[in-house]
């Protein structure tokens, strides 16, 4: 009888409650608990296990690490930001208003783990995220036009609740590039949120893009409700000098 429930509770996909009444069946502790305290606690751990899947794939199409993790970010002295304004972006409360981020600082300083951790916390919420190199995103979209996919392409990032660009402005936008990332911006202007990952600070952002009116379009779209963070500091890298292969950056 056993061996048929529980087969029976994975032929309905119910592995949840399979893998706790595995346990209850195991823990003498449950032997005088009534019928209805372990029925809740068979749906409750059917409900947990279905919520950590669901996060699961979104933290797996996030493409983000899963251990970036704002508890586990290293509080050194010298490396300075404001505590207030992440616990107030852990929230989540400027995804639903659908505004925007900027984490900006020097190379090594942990801004690509700070976006991380908040894209993992968005995960953690409910919110579709994807996390994009801007270079890498910009080439994905020339293949799309060749291919005959760019609106799809396009349509496809507008749905999702937060596109993280990291290597914001890394390197030199041409023509394309400028147009591409204004349409990406409009579709998702008071719809959806971005954030941004930069160590050219906000302020020559328009210098940087190149063309007058298109920047004014961009940085329009982008910059004038977003929530800033700058990250200071010495660079973690030269603190903790050559890493083994296979470990993470904490740009």
């Amino acid at each position: 009888m056993r061996e048929l429930t529980l087969d029976g509770l994975e032929q309905l996909y119910l592995r949840g409650m399979k893998e706790a009444l595995g346990r209850q069946l195991e823990d003498p502790a449950w032997n005088n608990a009534s019928f209805e305290e372990r029925l809740t606690d068979l749906i409750a751990a059917e409900n947990t296990y279905r919520d950590n899947r669901l996060l699961e794939g979104r933290l797996k199409r996030a493409r983000v690490s899963q251990n970036a993790r704002i508890e586990e970010l290293e509080h050194r002295a010298e490396r300075r930001f404001d505590r207030a304004l992440i616990q107030s972006l852990l929230t989540c409360r400027w995804l639903k208003d659908k505004r925007n981020a900027i984490v900006s600082g020097p190379t090594g300083v942990g801004k690509t783990f700070l976006a991380s951790a908040l894209t993992h916390k968005a995960c953690q919420e409910g919110f579709s995220a994807r996390y994009l190199r801007l270079p890498r995103l910009l080439s994905d979209l020339e293949i799309a036009k060749a291919e005959g996919g760019y609106r799809s392409k396009l349509a496809s990032l507008a749905r999702i609740d937060l596109i993280v660009l990291d290597d914001w402005l890394i390197t030199p936008l041409n023509e394309t590039g400028r147009r591409d990332l204004l349409e990406i911006l409009d579709d998702r202007y008071d719809k959806r949120s971005t954030m941004i990952a930069a160590q050219l600070p906000p302020e020559h952002w328009h210098e940087a893009i190149g063309e007058p009116t298109l920047a004014d379009a961009i940085l329009d779209r982008l910059v004038h409700n977003a929530y800033h963070l700058k990250v200071e500091g010495e660079s973690m890298r030269k603190a903790h000098g050559l890493k083994a292969p296979g470990t993470l950056d904490n740009d």
